[in-house]
């Protein structure tokens, strides 16, 4: 392994992280929610490619659908000619999207997603300022670094976007540590309210907001925050964009998206990862007077074309044929229960909903983030055959984002390593 991982270092910008160091992985292979390394050992996957490989590896009907697209020889055929099966996939989206007369445009990213959202907030209130929340993250683009309140991922203070900042929900530190429910919200509408008040200047185009924040760590507001949000931002006009790259398609179990925890419908969704199942495929839906206000003839080269539409139709057909949301809620709270049982002094909070999932590790008595524990727990999960995540600010949580087919059997075993990890890290801490 060492020898693609030095050949990785010498093309590859020295930005670009690799998991685990000079042990770095390279996976060959894959089925249901087991992958193989190049070494032979086989891993259950928890983390998908980042909540990305949502159904699965290895899936026939996934599979058989790209085929049949390549069988027919079209790969490309831009939007310039009707793609079927990007037709099909919109009336879906914009069915299942929550939003009247939706519209649905294409891209091949997450990161392109909100970069369109942006370009389409800002035309309708012809004004280039954004409201973001801290902690958050919507992408690696020159527009998006703007909007990322997560100083590990922004590269640049450079930027076409003017933005202010609404404080995080995170209930362990800063300004709304150990509010309840209620007395978060309340604080956090006053923070909207003085923000508009003092920072902005004329029209606000809008706010972008992570149901759950996901490189972030898994923060989430309590229920009815962007509700809130929403009754202010309607006094003045403002937008409201769901980014739900990584909260859709059923992954928190209660609904199908993140934001209809929130008692709020957005003008704009946002959405990627898990929707093409790793192929590239991402997109914004919203209502047709916003989707409508790009001023000139634009189009996305790859975002839709006929193998990833078929995989999305596909992907998306399978979550709702096998109620995976349902599964998401019912395994999901094997874990979160098991978790939650756990009595070590290193974890500082378990946090989610469904298969999101986020432990935080802080050193024993206090709130300080730990990422040395977090590391540790990280690379004793892949001694016992788990494959899971980092993130948080501060590089201290354990993300937890399997495929939505996971099975009982497979949380439970999943569980174990996590809880022998744990207790090793806790064994190991000083206190």
């Amino acid at each position: 392994m060492s020898e693609l991982l030095d050949r990785h270092r010498a093309v590859m910008p020295n930005w670009m992280p690799v998991y685990y160091g000079d042990d770095a992985l390279e996976i060959v292979s894959g089925s249901g929610r087991r992958v193989t390394a190049a070494d032979g050992r086989t891993y259950l996957d928890f983390f998908g490619g980042v909540l990305t490989t949502m159904i699965g590896y290895d899936v026939a009907e996934i599979s058989d659908a790209v085929r049949r697209q390549i069988g027919t020889g079209v790969a490309h055929t831009s939007t310039l000619y009707l793609i079927r099966q990007q037709v099909e996939l919109a009336e879906k989206i914009a069915r299942l999207s929550g939003i009247p007369d939706a519209r649905v445009f294409f891209t091949n990213s997450g990161t392109e997603a909100n970069e369109s959202a942006l370009l389409m907030a800002t035309n309708v209130r012809r004004s280039n300022q954004i409201l973001a929340i801290k902690n958050g993250y919507h992408g690696r683009s020159f527009g998006t670094m703007a909007i990322t309140g997560h100083r590990t991922w922004s590269s640049s203070s450079l930027s076409p976007i003017n933005v202010n900042w609404l404080a995080s929900a995170d209930r362990l530190r800063g300004r709304m540590a150990r509010l309840g429910d209620a007395d978060l919200i309340e604080a956090a509408v006053d923070d909207l309210r003085e923000v508009l008040a003092t920072v902005t200047a004329g029209d606000v185009a809008a706010l972008i907001a992570e149901p759950i924040q996901g490189v972030g760590g898994f923060v989430a507001g309590p229920d009815g925050l962007l509700g809130a949000y929403q009754k202010v931002l309607g006094e003045h006009g403002i937008l409201l964009i769901a980014d739900e790259v990584q909260t859709g398609w059923g992954r928190t179990g209660d609904h199908f998206w993140g934001y209809q925890a929130h008692g709020v419908t957005p003008d704009l969704i946002t959405f990627a990862k898990g929707i093409g199942n790793g192929f590239a495929l991402g997109g914004v839906v919203g209502s047709s007077s916003v989707m409508n206000a790009v001023p000139a003839i634009s189009f996305s080269t790859f975002g839709g074309n006929p193998i990833s539409a078929a995989a999305g139709n596909a992907v998306l057909d399978y979550v709702l044929d096998h109620d995976l949301q349902g599964n998401a809620r019912r395994v999901g709270a094997i874990l979160l229960d098991g978790l939650r049982a756990l009595d070590h002094a290193v974890i500082g909070q378990v946090r989610g909903r469904g298969l999101m999932i986020g432990i935080e590790f802080v050193r024993p008595g206090t709130t300080e983030p730990d990422p040395a524990a977090t590391l540790r727990v990280f690379d004793l999960c892949r001694a016992g055959g788990l494959l899971v995540g980092k993130g948080g600010l501060y590089g201290n949580v354990l993300r937890i984002g399997p495929a939505l087919t996971l099975t009982e059997e497979e949380a439970r075993e999943g569980l174990t390593v996590l809880a022998d990890a744990i207790a090793t890290a806790d064994s190991e801490a000083v206190f």
